[in-house]
């Protein structure tokens, strides 16, 4: 399952081909056997279920598990590997925001994007980051390493590299009880002059503080901020297991633009990204 670009600025633009793989999709899916079936395997403790453990589970035959599961297959919802003589059925991750992508798509809800996240937390609040904040940011950085669904980045950089990655003005903290608990700062995607108004967004919240409203904070900083210094376009690439930064960003405006297959391995292991963008609508 992929997702690709769909432009909806500028009337309908949804193709024969796109609607004929929706279609597909929410067929297999029409089924309350299948959508347990995802359902359990989705949530399962290991990510995995071999097909004679999820029979059992949905109280269905093993032929007939094996029927649903082959279905789901071929419309990429799931992956079956061998792991000796059992069959293993696991989530292809790129669905858990191709599907939802796709309702969006049919339904028109990004026609209208919203500008940023609404509901802010009344006891969180936002400034530019400080020389005296930057302990307690490489600290949040290094919890959001450790979840391996953060980024690809293994080792934490020093405070001078970190700062130096980010556009003049352009990274704040969340602060939250006196303590610092989170930050996002905006990155140059190139050097050259024509992508000037183009940053790539990275967000991240301390793990105590999640829960709390504190990516809403930042993330509504963050789109206003940079419309005001004329960024015109913000984009970011997100895990696709990392559903709640998936839903933050779409809050703030963010469009999915693309699943892309195996980008890059993290501990030796081929993962896909989300690639989602804002585009301003003042500049």
């Amino acid at each position: 399952m992929t997702t690709s670009r769909i432009a909806t600025d500028a009337g309908p633009a949804l193709g024969k081909e796109e609607a004929e793989n929706y279609a597909d999709w929410f067929a297999v899916l029409a089924d309350p056997t299948r959508v347990r079936l995802l359902h359990t395997v989705s949530t399962s403790a290991t990510g995995a279920m071999r097909v004679g453990d999820l029979a059992s589970t949905l109280g269905v035959s093993q032929s007939t598990c094996s029927h649903h599961v082959e279905l789901l297959r071929k419309v990429g919802f799931v992956a079956v590997d061998k792991v000796g003589t059992a069959s293993m059925v696991s989530v292809n991750a790129a669905c858990c925001t191709g599907l939802p992508h796709a309702a969006d798509v049919i339904m028109g809800t990004l026609a209208s994007p919203p500008c940023c996240p609404a509901d802010l937390p009344a006891d969180v609040t936002t400034r530019p980051v400080s020389d005296a904040d930057l302990a307690a940011v490489l600290d949040i950085y290094a919890q959001g390493l450790a979840t391996r669904n953060a980024t690809f980045e293994t080792t934490l950089p020093t405070a001078e590299q970190l700062r130096s990655r980010w556009l003049p003005g352009l990274a704040w903290v969340a602060v939250l009880d006196n303590q610092v608990v989170g930050w996002t700062g905006v990155t140059p995607v190139s050097s050259r002059e024509c992508y000037a108004g183009v940053g790539e967004s990275s967000v991240y919240v301390a793990e105590a503080a999640r829960g709390r409203g504190v990516g809403k904070a930042l993330l509504f900083t963050q789109v206003v901020e940079a419309d005001k210094a004329g960024l015109w376009t913000l984009q970011t690439s997100i895990f696709p297991e990392n559903r709640a930064s998936l839903a933050l960003h779409h809050s703030a405006g963010y469009r999915t633009l693309a699943v892309r297959t195996r980008i890059a391995q993290l501990d030796g292991i081929w993962r896909d990204t989300v690639l989602l963008e804002r585009r301003s609508e003042v500049n």
